[in-house]
């Protein structure tokens, strides 16, 4: 209680919080409660006539000042939060944490544009150890690469990321030979609070990592534990060449596209950073990795000499360093990718998470085994929290569009796809996957549309194939043909199985067009050369659909029948969600060729209510439009049960 003027008093409550306001009594009450208890007198309170007016328009006032200071209170939140350049939070919604950093793509400033990757490498590590300190938020590079070095509009690139702060960089190569320039910018007002230029031998890099790392907790006041001091100081390897190979390699894997040519360059130079020291687990981590996303993605050819690499790099990553979060990712990758052993996946992944607290990766991949047990509800989830570390990743992106697609929600993998257009115009692969879905409803003059400016490489198939398919859709496609012979002529052997697969392709084609003779030799050839590698790939299913196909059209009906058998026996829907039922999808093409409606029907209304990732071009799953527009499924026409399939509504698996 305090008196104010004209001798009224008032009673005052000091609202306060943990992070908000002061606790104290100001000095000038603790002054008049002092003298209250030393017995000095008190005037007496005198009440004007007009006191009752004067009172209600103070209650008002404090009534209003209260109702503002709430409002700047719960629009402003914590203390810690960052507010962006315009006053709002982040592009998702959340508040900006104080403690967050986005790593800018380094400018190579080497005279050699071959050192570029060296740059890109340094990025990289210095955002790795910063990503282990689990005090800061730290974005994924994935998320970062698309951007320039030095971006003009640095606060609102800061608002679409979802950070306080931004470093940007430079490094110079030059021989032995190392400059590394740093800047740290505090994003709302584009400051730059803390830069240096660090000049070293390359042999003394790592230490530049590690200051660098250490100088930016310290300047956004982030807490570190013991144990990530010792991992931010770590060295990866005492081997300079070794180093370097990993950083080629590295370069390779953070490369957008997922293409065979991208997988073979990380794996060469892993492979020898690992031989030039034997005890780089880091580079062992890297390298199964790759190998294991290979086999899974058919990206490198899933042999099973392929598969035992994979697991060895594992085990010796995980041997030399138990503690090394890259390594357990690494293994839980292999039983994940490789053996389909997801108890075990998610036990090293759940490992990995005390480690990398700021990994995408974790929660990716948690949503990936999540989808392949049919979990659809939890993969969402984890492809959210990903999204949240990792905003503007691509291939995230387009991963949680690829389930809306199995589950046959177009419409919001259509508007994922087109979050991926935001980030990377007129990317290729994306641009397809729209293409596809349009096929799947049937409406082929706007996939027309997307696909005819589109001239994929060899090495994109399902791309190439999409383009493929449109054309027999169409029933027109004679257009195709030259273009699958000019690329079959001098096939790439680094394209393993998929130069038989395309001449499959060419061989519908050409019977699509009416050239019976042409197509049989051209199965004849696709036949020979997926036979060659169903020895080495025993359980490539893709591989032993496409042979099920050929020996289908070629009139081998027992063959047909065997293979996709063996396949739907070898990838239950209980083992995989999402590849389980493909199998079921090339049965019952093969059954409709060889004259046997029924089993072909009882297939089809089977998928119709399955998610799953088709076997064919761009693994959109079959719909009623797909049925009506097929040329495979002609011989199903007449039958009414077909009819009614093909009549029904689109599907959309809504059930989880």
């Amino acid at each position: 209680e305090c008196e104010v003027k004209h001798g009224l008093r008032l009673h005052l409550v000091n609202l306060y919080k943990d992070n908000l306001g002061n606790p104290h009594v100001p000095d000038k009450l603790k002054r008049r409660r002092w003298k209250q208890a030393s017995g000095v007198s008190v005037r007496p309170v005198i009440t004007p006539r007009w006191s009752k007016y004067v009172l209600t328009a103070v209650l008002l006032l404090s009534a209003v000042a209260l109702t503002i200071s709430f409002s700047v209170f719960y629009r402003r939140g914590s203390p810690a939060v960052a507010r962006s350049s315009s006053g709002k939070v982040a592009d998702g919604g959340l508040p900006i944490p104080e403690k967050s950093i986005a790593v800018l793509p380094f400018e190579s400033r080497s005279e050699d544009k071959a050192n570029a990757y060296f740059a890109d490498g340094i990025q990289d590590e210095i955002l790795t150890r910063l990503s282990k300190i689990a005090d800061l938020k730290v974005i994924s590079r994935t998320s970062t690469q698309h951007y320039k070095s030095a971006p003009e509009n640095l606060p609102e690139i800061a608002r679409q990321l979802g950070v306080a702060h931004v470093l940007e960089g430079s490094v110079q190569k030059s021989g032995e030979a190392v400059r590394v320039n740093v800047q740290l910018i505090k994003a709302v007002n584009d400051s730059h609070l803390w830069a240096d230029t660090f000049d070293r031998k390359l042999t003394d890099i790592f230490s530049v990592e590690s200051e660098v790392a250490k100088a930016i907790a310290d300047q956004l006041r982030a807490h570190l534990t013991g144990q990530e001091e010792q991992v931010i100081a770590a060295k990866p390897t005492d081997n300079v060449e070794a180093y370097d190979a990993y950083l080629r390699g590295l370069a390779y894997t953070l490369k957008t596209a997922n293409t065979p040519a991208n997988a073979l360059g990380a794996q060469k130079y892993l492979r020898e950073a690992v031989r030039l020291d034997p005890k780089f687990a880091l580079g062992w981590a890297l390298l199964s990795y790759v190998q294991a996303r290979g086999y899974i993605t058919l990206t490198l050819q899933p042999t099973v000499a392929l598969r035992e690499e994979a697991r060895q790099a594992a085990e010796t990553a995980v041997t030399l360093q138990p503690n090394l979060g890259e390594a357990l990712m690494a293994k839980g990758h292999y039983h994940y990718a490789c053996l389909k052993d997801y108890d075990t996946a998610v036990h090293y992944f759940e490992q990995a998470r005390l480690l990398l607290p700021n990994s995408s990766q974790i929660p990716a991949s948690l949503a990936y085994v999540a989808r392949r047990r049919g979990q659809w509800d939890r993969s969402e989830s984890y492809f959210n929290e990903a999204e949240r570390l990792d905003p503007r990743n691509v291939n995230l992106l387009s991963q949680h569009a690829i389930s809306y697609i199995c589950l046959r929600r177009f419409p919001e993998a259509l508007r994922k796809l087109d979050q991926v257009l935001d980030i990377t115009p007129d990317d290729l692969d994306t641009l397809v996957y729209k293409a596809a879905i349009l096929q799947a409803e049937g409406d082929l003059p706007h996939a027309a549309a997307l696909l005819a400016p589109l001239h994929p490489n060899a090495d994109d198939t399902p791309a190439l194939e999409t383009q493929v398919y449109q054309a027999i859709l169409e029933r027109r496609p004679a257009q195709i043909i030259p273009r699958l012979k000019e690329i079959l002529a001098k096939p790439d052997p680094a394209l393993g199985y998929n130069n038989g697969e395309l001449r499959f392709w060419l061989g519908w084609a050409q019977e699509v067009a009416g050239d019976h003779a042409a197509a049989q030799e051209s199965w004849r050839q696709a036949r020979s050369e997926l036979d060659l590698f169903l020895k080495e790939q025993p359980e490539n299913d893709i591989l032993i659909g496409d042979l099920a196909l050929t020996n289908m059209v070629l009139g081998d009906k027992a063959a047909g029948l065997a293979l996709s058998e063996r396949n739907m026996a070898a990838n239950p829907i209980e083992k995989d969600a999402v590849l389980g039922p493909a199998p079921i999808e090339i049965f019952a093409r093969v059954a409709a060729g060889i004259g046997e409606p029924d089993r072909a029907i009882a297939a089809l209304q089977k998928l119709l209510s399955t998610p799953y990732n088709s076997p064919l071009a761009e693994n959109v799953p079959l719909t009623p439009a797909l049925l009506r527009l097929d040329p495979m499924f002609d011989p199903l026409r007449n039958d009414p049960r077909f009819q009614k399939l093909a009549a029904s509504p689109a599907t959309n698996n809504t059930k989880r």
